[in-house]
This record gives C-alpha cells, sequence and structure tokens, in this order.
C-alpha cells in the first residue's frame, strides 16, 4: 500500500517540475527557431505577396534573440502570423499555411515555459517541422523534401539548443504530419 501511494507522490511532482532555464538559453531557442523558419518565407511570400505577417513575426523573435524584451508587441506578430496562416489555409494555399504557422511558431520559442512537460517541445522545434512540412507541400508532398530541411534543422541546432531539449521529456505523440515532423527532429538531437 506505501509503495502506491508513493508512486501517486511521484507522478503529482513529475507533473509540476520546473525546466531550468536562462534568458540566453530561450534567446538561443529563439535564434534557432528564426534560423529554421527564415528559408520558408519565399513560399509564404511567393503566395501571398505583399503580405509581410510572417515576415513581421520572424523579425520580432530574430529582435527578441539579439537582447529585445518580451512585449505584446511579439506575441501580437505571432497572432497575426497565425491569422495569415489560418487565412491561407482557408483558401486553399496549404504550403503557404505551414510557411505562415513556421513563421508563428519562432514567437513561440521566445516564451518557452520552464515546465517539464512534452509540449514544450513544439517550442523549440514547432518552426522546424512547420517550415519542413511547407516545403513538403510545395514540392507536391514530396516527404524527402521534408527530410533534407529537417535534416538542415538538426545540423542548425547548436550545444545549448540540443542541452535545453533534452531536458524536456519526448515530443509527444499526435499532431498529423507536422507531429511526426517534430518527433524525428526530437529523436535526431537526443
Amino acid at each position: 500500500m506505501r509503495a502506491v501511494r508513493f508512486a501517486r507522490v511521484l507522478t503529482v511532482q513529475n507533473d509540476s517540475m520546473t525546466v531550468e532555464l536562462s534568458l540566453a538559453e530561450i534567446r538561443a531557442v529563439a535564434a534557432y527557431a528564426v534560423a529554421c523558419a527564415r528559408p520558408v518565407l519565399a513560399i509564404f511570400e511567393g503566395e501571398c505577396p505583399g503580405d509581410g505577417r510572417p515576415r513581421a513575426a520572424i523579425d520580432a523573435a530574430q529582435e527578441f534573440a539579439d537582447g529585445a524584451k518580451r512585449t505584446k508587441a511579439l506575441r501580437d506578430s505571432a497572432w497575426a502570423a497565425h491569422r495569415a496562416a489560418q487565412e491561407t489555409r482557408d483558401s486553399g494555399q496549404a504550403a503557404a499555411s505551414d510557411a505562415a504557422r513556421s513563421a508563428g511558431n519562432t514567437v513561440g520559442a521566445a516564451f518557452l515555459h520552464p515546465l517539464a512537460k512534452a509540449t514544450q517541445v513544439k517550442h523549440i522545434l514547432g518552426s522546424a517541422a512547420y517550415a519542413a512540412r511547407a516545403f513538403e507541400l510545395a514540392a507536391g508532398g514530396d516527404p524527402a523534401v521534408g527530410a533534407g530541411h529537417l535534416e538542415r534543422a538538426r545540423l542548425l541546432a547548436g550545444p545549448v539548443v540540443v542541452d535545453v531539449l533534452r531536458r524536456y521529456p519526448a515530443a509527444p505523440g499526435g499532431g498529423g504530419r507536422v507531429g511526426e515532423l517534430i518527433r524525428q527532429l526530437d529523436a535526431s538531437l537526443r
């Protein structure tokens, strides 16, 4: 009986565990997210010339990575990029939609939470996975193209990003193709 109670206490403690993160580490994760997402802007801007929302999100995340504060404007740029993703998805522009989601996720990296939860892995790897999916879709759904972007993303991940990633549980299941890409990248970096 005592072992059962102890197991329950450990489960509760694990759910509330935190991860040690410095602001410099969060900035490094944001810089990584920007590097993974910036190449996919060409897909979005090729399909939606004149719509600067995804670029503005990436630029805002880069400013944070370079030392700017986390502000409401940073969060607003993420929401704007995600609105662009929704609009392009609704108009049948799937590659542009995932490119915009990649941009919106760069800002999410700036808001990485120190909670030891698998869902936080998306803040670290989401921009890379959405970019890989956008490249796949732009190439007619070719998974080899997405795998190529994931390999570039793996090479871009410096020691700080890998160290931060390893503090979190492995990426969770689900999430469709983008979830698969996150898990593939996660496994390759651990």
